[in-house]
């Protein structure tokens, strides 16, 4: 009996039909002027990346991981044969174009995120009202992130920063959340009986005290950008995941490891650049 109950149908896709809608006319005035310039800006970027010789740029690399390691060759050598190897394979303007896409989408998640998680950190209100926000973001399947990055920005590599930003913000405010509220007690108090302010105490005291783990979720908030790579391509994201993708689509195993392949190494390149610099700083 329970299974022929009648019950009306609420109508759920089409009241989210109708905010999308509003939301799109309403905030027409931002969405246009980003669809118009902004993926201009982001070819200029990349095409920027591209006219220095693949050469000259694994130097720079190399050179730089070279120092920042002090001065092991480990990092340096995988540097050098890992980006040689995508530039032997012909991917090196893909790499510049995935680079370009991950920069971006995770400094947006880090301007955006440090200073929400910030707000948890000295509210207890706020953080109620965040969490479960983050909680949602970071369930919901990375596809479902395509439908509204599409609505409000059509196809290209500006839905690909959009989607990329939703699914990666969450670490880095959750990070900066716990280190901020795992700052020594006393520190605080210390701050306070010199009469710091409020943004003195935060600037020279939590902030530093929690830099840590705030890298920490940097480094995961840029992981997390470079995962959506594949999926962005799903929306017109140019880039290595562009090539993957093509290859699923073709049942070319070959082409898909090697464009797979150069996204690993991007992704360890990154991992142990963003590491290095946490320690260094």
């Amino acid at each position: 009996m329970l299974n022929s109950l009648d019950l009306p149908k609420v109508p759920m896709s089409e009241g989210v039909e109708k905010a999308v809608d509003w939301i799109k006319e309403t905030f027409a005035w931002i969405f246009e002027p980003i669809k118009e310039n902004v993926p201009d800006f982001l070819d200029w970027f990349a095409s920027l990346l591209t006219s220095v010789p693949p050469l000259i740029m694994i130097l720079v690399i190399a050179v730089l991981a070279f120092f920042l390691t002090g001065k092991k060759i480990g990092l340096t050598v995988f540097t050098v044969i890992g980006l040689l190897f995508i530039q032997n394979q012909g991917l090196w303007e893909p790499l510049c174009y995935t680079f370009t896409l991950v920069l971006f989408a995770s400094l947006i998640s880090v301007i955006v995120g440090v200073p929400v998680g910030i707000l948890m950190s000295k509210s207890n209100w706020a953080q109620n009202i965040i969490t479960p926000i983050l909680d949602f973001m970071q369930t919901m399947p990375a596809f479902v992130y395509l439908i509204p990055a599409v609505a409000f920005f059509s196809i290209g590599m500006v839905p690909g920063i959009f989607a990329s930003f939703i699914f990666a913000t969450p670490p880095v405010v959750r990070f900066t959340n716990l280190g901020i509220r795992q700052v020594s007690t006393e520190l605080v108090e210390a701050a306070d009986a010199f009469g710091t302010t409020g943004i003195q105490k935060l600037l020279k005291v939590e902030l530093p005290m929690a830099k840590a783990t705030i890298m920490a979720g940097i480094n995961q908030t840029v992981m997390l950008s470079l995962s959506m790579v594949v999926i962005a391509s799903m929306i017109g994201a140019k880039g290595l995941g562009r090539d993957v993708l093509s290859a699923l689509q073709n049942a070319d195993v070959g082409p898909g490891f090697v464009a797979g392949t150069a996204i690993v190494v991007l992704a360890i390149l990154i991992d142990r650049f963003t590491q290095l610099v946490n320690k260094n700083a």
